[in-house]
């Protein structure tokens, strides 16, 4: 029942049924019923636009009944009607103090404070109506926009798409700040859909400029986007367990390990480069060559090249109103150890982020790989290690400040198939599960970034190993906890270049002493992104 009925209702009661009785006096009951006749008299003149005229009959209710909410409502109504802004907020506050819950009161009360542009005291008022019925006229419009403010995008969109209006400039402003929103949030061919309907609805408004301007800007953006682009680091490092010796151990075979030099400086490259080579609308297709290689100084039969080609698709858009990207990449590498080479890599990874909020971002990743070894014919059947891995995870991201700060938390589990069925690869058949976490911090000097990122793999084998350990073989299930810390700093430097220190420590404890080792390598590179 909206307001003005109930006031009309209320006087009718009050003059006409049993009602009255209730009252604690003849002189109040009598006030009472007056008060809600003046009350009704100034609504009247309030919906035929005598202004002046509702509020003479308004303040007469008062006077008899200061309490009476729907007075107060039509009071602080005629003030706005009249420009007199001061007096509607002091006259709805009233109200909203004797009726707190009142959607009415809140929504009228907070639509004048974003009228005069106290945001801070409109929001929370239309937050709590929006949460109720979001499809009051205009409300949408009004919470999109103050989340909008606070950089709130994701939110701004939900208001946007809620909401619902019947006023044509409301129409037309929420189109072109939703297309704003989806600006920001980096899906410019759906920004610019929806800025051409924003145009559309109003042709000639004083927002069709900023509109066409703006227009013009995301189509641009996105046109202007490079096709290609790479960037290319050359460095150092020192690596003090290049063959990855055992840690110490009563073990005869990690004693005769032990006995092979682990420590080497070095000099390391690398280039990409991605070529998109198709783009529409939302969807892009790239292409990719990435190229690596350390050289070590003092043991170099364990240098490392690698070749890898990628071809990737990916998609960005919106589901249940939410921005995703979705993509699918197939990528072969080629590697060699010593100048020989060592495995050849097929993969196919499909992936989907969703933005929750200008907070949340999630990421989720499906890959099977297919593994070939070389030069292991001397090897024996149960360590060959050819396999197909299959793995599934998910990371969360919490950002902060635009990305300059983030927390990463995540999960992974994986399959090695080392074809042990066929009674090959039994020794390295695993199921795994990987627990990832990371932050990055952006110094408020020269844009310094530190970054650190941990995670922690644990490999339970699937077959007891046949040759290990050397003194009771056949004995033991080996099982893996491999920890990798990874800390490091990037400081931007002019001209598209950086300079990057990282130290990575690798930890591995295993049931089997030969596979427990420790491993650090400290490195500086200098990048360029062209």
């Amino acid at each position: 029942m909206n307001r003005r009925l109930r006031a009309f209702l209320g006087a009718f009661f009050l003059l006409g049924t049993g009602l009255l009785s209730r009252l604690a006096t003849p002189e109040a009951r009598a006030q009472v019923a007056e008060a809600q006749v003046y009350v009704a008299r100034g609504i009247l003149a309030y919906e035929e636009k005598r202004y002046e005229e509702a509020l003479s009959a308004l303040a007469e209710a008062l006077r008899l009944d200061p309490n009476n909410v729907d007075a107060l409502y039509y009071t602080g109504l005629a003030n706005i009607a009249l420009k007199r802004f001061d007096r509607a907020v002091e006259a709805l506050e009233q109200a909203r103090r004797r009726q707190p819950e009142d959607l009415g009161i809140l929504f009228q009360l907070g639509a004048l404070y974003f009228g005069l542009q106290r945001y801070d005291e409109a929001q929370p008022l239309l937050e709590r109506v929006f949460a109720v019925n979001p499809r009051l006229e205009s409300l949408g419009y009004y919470v999109g926009f103050m989340r909008y403010r606070k950089r709130d995008y994701q939110g701004a969109l939900r208001a946007f798409r809620q909401g619902t209006s019947v006023d044509p400039n409301v129409q037309q402003l929420t189109r072109f700040y939703t297309g704003l929103a989806l600006g920001v949030l980096g899906l410019p061919v759906q920004a610019a859909a929806e800025i051409e309907e924003a145009l559309r609805l109003q042709p000639a408004s004083p927002l069709t400029g900023p509109a066409e301007r703006l227009r013009g800007a995301v189509v641009a953006v996105r046109e202007a986007e490079r096709r290609f682009r790479g960037e290319l680091r050359l460095g150092g490092f020192f690596d003090d367990n290049v063959p990855v010796n055992p840690d110490r151990s009563d073990d005869p075979l990690v004693q005769v390990l032990r006995r092979r030099r682990q420590e080497s400086s070095g000099e390391l490259g690398a280039l990409r480069v991605d070529y998109t080579f198709f783009r529409h609308g939302a969807f892009d297709a790239i292409a990719t060559y990435s190229f690596f290689t350390t050289y070590n100084n003092d043991l170099p039969s364990f240098n490392v090249m690698d070749h890898l080609g990628a071809l990737s698709a990916s998609y960005r858009g919106e589901l249940a109103g939410r921005p995703v990207q979705a993509g699918l990449q197939y990528a072969y590498d080629f590697l060699t150890l010593g100048g020989d080479e060592f495995v050849q890599r097929h993969t196919v990874t499909a992936s989907a982020a969703v933005l929750w909020s200008a907070r949340h971002l999630t990421a989720v990743q499906l890959r099977y790989q297919r593994k070939d070894f070389a030069n292991d014919e001397n090897i024996p059947p149960e360590e060959k290690r050819d396999a197909d891995n299959y793995l599934a995870g998910f990371t969360h991201v919490f950002r902060f400040d635009g990305d300059r700060h983030f927390l990463r938390l995540g999960y992974q589990f994986d399959w090695d198939d080392t074809e042990a069925g066929h009674g090959r690869g039994r020794n390295l058949a695993y199921v795994g599960h990987r627990v990832l976490a990371g932050a990055q911090y952006t110094l408020p000097w020269r844009g310094i970034r530190l970054r650190y990122d941990f995670d922690i793999h644990f490999r339970n084998y699937l077959h007891r190993h046949t040759l290990l350990p050397v003194t009771a073989p056949g004995t033991r299930e080996r099982a893996d906890a491999e920890q990798t810390h990874a800390l490091g700093f990037t400081v931007p430097l002019p001209w598209n270049l950086w300079l990057s220190g990282d130290v990575l420590a690798i930890y591995s404890r295993s049931n089997l002493d030969v596979f427990t080792y420790h491993r650090r390598v400290y490195s500086l590179t200098l990048g360029w992104s062209f």
